[in-house]
């Protein structure tokens, strides 16, 4: 259950012996073949990519810097730990794909493939802030990703969003990592909203940007029809498809790759136009094929190019006038857009970012609260609502944590929701870079703090910190939360399994409301934990330092217990972790105004 409504949750399991078994087909005659990599099983994909170690090490070294042997080193010596190994092994063979094979249109398309995996896994893809992320708990894996880029022709920069590592792509360079994304990757676009993959939607907006359409070679064909060819390209991928005024403008591609066909569909998808792969009879021949209304739906590039083959064949005699006005009028109309956004004001106030819309007009307050509703922000909480009052101006003000959780359901959202809330958050960046750099990297802040929260995932995360003043290397096997009703009072558990120096326990703490609805969280160190309470209470600590970067407050109280407490700080940093992430929200929503 989420704020969203019921959302399912899908497990896909196989034996590790299909693991096993693709592994071995691509040694044969796939990817790790072109690799010249000859493995069985995942174990053996792990033992040869370990002794390719100092081709990734050199690689990445080449790329980044020396002063990043370092890190690498310490982690190729790591990989023997399995869960490490699962992290390592992509960006690691893309490295040796690039050192032995160059970059091409064909290792572009498992570069693609492959990075694709990782952001739908811990990435986000942000079209309003033209950004591509990949991140991780351990800085080297980050490091490694940071040269499959560069080694791939997009460059990167690092940085730390809420204390964790990441690789971020912007500009230029996300476009093109967006178009390998959506021209190889997942193909989850359509169907059920509630399962629809919106990090991929992300990059087709994105990808767009980096589209080119062009057309040439109008002319008759044998029977008699006028064609001519439109091409379409975005990046190393470029697709000819033809062109036939009969008596609807149509646009169609046939082969008997159906792969390749697949392409042309995606290259479509990205100029705006949604159509899908078809099968010719019992051949097997495959095609797609759009006609004139669809093609009005198209980006506007798409359209003026078609509307470029039109009105040439009219010129030429080839096609009646008065037909070729009903195909122009559809292309030049274009699609229905959605009423744009009015003008926000954005700027800074005390270095405080101030976002508002003013009006004297009621009814476009009104409109505006209508859509921030809409969009999943609460007045009173996201935004606050002054009507106008005579001649006196009314105002919409967005709140911090409502631009904030906007920039969150622009990549967590549902629907119609997370399409708002992107056109929202483009908006107001653009506003933002529209009164100055100073306001502009303020907006892009608090963006990326909304859009990082719930991409990180518990299992699996590795971190070594300190804790007065002594070293520890925390471990986390699973976690989860969970809501209590206790005397009436709504509490939230929050219970982590880690090992912490090799020492596994059960941190638990429990958070409720308490003076002035403040969300405070307690826990009590344990009696019969290895080493007694300080022991358990320091291990405890070092678990909230390293999910959150703030250690909590640990006081001896009466009868020798020790009390650790967290603050509303720790919870807004759990929220990164996507097993935490729907749990803490619902619950500081839901007790905000007990």
């Amino acid at each position: 259950m989420t704020l969203g409504g019921l959302k399912p949750q899908f497990d896909a399991r196989a034996s590790l012996g299909k693991l096993d078994d693709a592994i071995r087909e691509s040694a044969v005659g796939g990817w790790l073949k072109m690799l010249d990599i000859k493995a069985e099983s995942w174990e053996g994909l792990n033992r040869r990519v370990g002794e390719h170690r100092d081709v990734v090490v050199e690689a990445a070294v080449s790329r980044l810097g020396e002063e990043v042997r370092g890190e690498l080193e310490a982690l190729r010596n790591k990989l023997n730990d399995d869960k490490i190994a699962r992290e390592v092994i992509a960006p690691a063979l893309l490295l040796i794909q690039a050192e032995k094979l160059g970059v091409n249109e064909t290792t572009l398309r498992y570069f693609g493939a492959v990075a694709s995996g990782a952001i739908d896994g811990d990435g986000y893809v942000s079209a309003a802030m033209k950004r591509v992320m990949l991140t991780s708990g351990k800085r080297a894996v980050v490091l490694l990703w940071a040269a499959a880029l560069a080694a791939h022709g997009i460059k990167t920069e690092m940085q730390r969003v809420r204390r964790a590592p990441k690789v971020v792509t912007s500009g230029g360079d996300a476009v093109k990592l967006a178009g390998l994304y959506f021209l190889y990757g997942s193909p989850l676009l359509e169907g059920d909203e509630r399962i629809i993959n919106y990090k991929l939607a992300e990059a087709v907006e994105l990808g767009a940007e980096g589209l080119s359409v062009s057309w040439e070679g109008l002319r008759r064909t044998p029977s008699g029809l006028v064609a001519a060819d439109l091409i379409i390209s975005m990046g190393s991928a470029t697709v000819k498809y033809n062109v036939y005024l009969r008596d609807a403008v149509v646009l169609q591609f046939l082969a008997t790759d159906r792969n390749r066909v697949e392409l042309t569909a995606r290259l479509l998808r990205l100029a705006g136009i949604s159509t899908e792969v078809r099968k010719e009879g019992s051949r097997d021949v495959w095609y797609i094929e759009v006609s004139t209304d669809m093609l009005a739906a198209g980006r506007k590039e798409l359209r003026k190019a078609i509307a470029e083959i039109v009105k040439r064949a009219v010129e030429n005699g080839w096609v009646d006038a008065i037909k070729a006005e009903g195909w122009l009028e559809r292309l030049e109309r274009g699609r229905a857009l959605m009423e744009g956004w009015p003008k926000y004001l954005v700027r800074l106030a005390k270095s405080a970012l101030v976002v508002r819309f003013a009006s004297t007009d009621p009814e476009s307050i009104e409109r505006e609260k209508q859509r921030l509703e809409n969009m999943g922000l609460e007045e009173g909480k996201h935004f606050t609502v002054k009507m106008p009052e005579g001649d006196k101006m009314g105002y919409v003000l967005i709140l911090r944590k409502g631009l904030e959780h906007a920039a969150w359901l622009s990549v967590y959202g549902s629907g119609r929701q997370r399409e708002l809330a992107a056109e929202f958050v483009k908006h107001i960046l653009q506003r933002a870079r529209e009164a100055g750099e100073e306001v502009s990297e303020k907006a892009t802040k608090i963006v990326e703090e909304g859009m990082s929260k719930g991409y990180l995932r518990l299992e699996g995360f590795e971190k070594e910190v300190k804790v007065n003043g002594r070293r520890y290397v925390v471990k986390v096997i699973d976690g989860g939360a969970v809501e209590e009703d206790r005397g009436g009072g709504r509490l939230l558990r929050i219970w982590v399994i880690a090992e912490v120096n090799g020492v596994r326990s059960e941190y638990a703490i429990t958070y409720g409301r308490y003076s002035r609805n403040k969300a405070v969280g307690y826990a009590y160190a344990k009696t019969d934990a290895p080493g007694g309470r300080e022991a358990d209470a320091e291990r405890f600590a070092a678990v909230i330092k390293a999910l959150t970067g703030r250690e909590p407050r640990m006081r001896r109280i009466k009868n020798g217990k020790i009390k650790i407490e967290c603050y509303g700080g720790h919870l807004e940093d759990f929220m990164r972790y996507t097993e935490l992430a729907d749990a803490v929200k619902r619950w500081l929503e839901e007790t905000s105004r007990q």
